[in-house]
Parts: structure tokens; C-alpha cells; sequence
């Protein structure tokens, strides 16, 4: 990255894209409190309210409910998302806070004796993070990565584009074993 006068090699970023106004304040909150408290907790949370939002990948309710079991007093931070699993079907207390929750998310969290915060209220509570559990959402996930790589080439579980997935769209020769080879 070249910036007049040489080159610039500090490129993280250091405020967030976004014109989010909450998201603005939220960033000048945790800026102090990394100033003024000890500790790293603070400063992971502002690095990552700056990031993309394919960095701040979201977290299903099932995975929230596995990574917190056992840890019933403890709060969960997640600096993105949290959506809704259908397929998890008792949804325990607990105490989570969150960028965004989804309607069905809170909701069902709330029904059950839990509790959905903001960063600001976080900040208020547990300045330090002292008690809280820092979780992230799984990057890898997103449809485009499992395109990454070169599709059909052998050994390769890369997806490729295709218009249709039926009998005509990239079956024949290479794909099965009944049409010459299965690569």
C-alpha cells in the first residue's frame, strides 16, 4: 500500500467503515475503556467492532448454546450476529450480548429466563470482561468459500459454478464413474 511519501505498512484498520451512528458510539465507549481499564478484553472488542462484516461472521443459537454450556453465570460477547437454529429445540438461560440479535432469537432467549444486552450495557456491567466468554462465529462458512480452488480438477472438493444441478450440468466424463472416469 503506497502513501505519498513512501510506503504506508500499517493497514488494519482503525475506525470502523460503516456510518452507523450506535456503531460510532459504541467504538468511542470501548476506546476509553481500553485507555482506561486493564486488561485485553476491551481491546480485542474494539479491533473487532472495526472489522468487516465478513470478519464478524454470524453465530447460530445452537453453536451459542454448546459453547456456553457449563458456563451458566458467565456472559457471552459476540461482536456480530446471532441467528436462530430451528433445529434446537430447548434453548437454555443465559446471558448474551450481541451487535444484533435476530427477532426470533431474542425472543426465544428472552421466553426463557435469558437475557439479550448491548455493548453499552456490557461496558456498565463487566468493564474488565471479567466472567464473560468471547466467542466468534465461523469465517468459513460463507457459500463463496466453498467455491474457493479449482473445480474439477482430482483431489479438489471445490463446488463449481453451475446454472443447474441437473442430469446435463457437469455430470459426464470426470464426474462418474459410469461415463468414462470419475476424477
Amino acid at each position: 500500500d503506497l502513501i505519498a511519501g513512501g510506503r504506508n505498512k500499517k493497514t488494519a484498520r482503525t475506525a470502523p467503515k460503516s456510518d452507523n451512528v450506535y456503531l460510532k458510539l459504541v467504538v468511542k465507549l470501548y476506546e476509553f475503556l481500553v485507555r482506561r481499564a486493564e486488561g485485553n478484553f476491551n481491546k480485542v472488542i474494539l479491533k473487532r467492532l472495526f472489522q468487516s462484516r465478513t470478519n464478524r461472521a454470524p453465530l447460530s443459537l445452537s453453536k451459542l448454546a454448546k459453547f456456553m454450556a457449563g458456563k451458566e453465570e458467565k456472559i457471552a460477547v459476540l461482536v456480530g450476529s446471532v441467528t436462530d437454529d430451528v433445529r434446537l429445540f430447548d434453548v437454555p438461560k443465559m446471558r448474551v450480548c450481541a451487535l444484533r440479535f435476530t427477532e426470533t432469537v431474542r425472543a426465544r432467549i428472552v421466553k426463557n429466563g435469558g437475557e439479550c444486552l448491548t455493548f453499552d450495557q456490557l461496558a456498565l456491567e463487566r468493564p474488565t470482561g471479567k466472567n464473560c466468554v468471547l466467542l466468534r462465529g465461523p469465517k468459513s462458512h460463507r457459500e463463496s468459500i466453498k467455491h474457493f480452488g479449482a473445480a474439477g480438477v482430482p483431489g479438489s472438493d471445490a463446488k463449481p459454478y453451475v446454472r443447474a444441478k441437473g442430469r446435463k450440468f457437469e455430470k459426464a466424463r470426470g464426474r462418474r464413474k459410469s461415463r468414462g472416469y470419475r476424477a
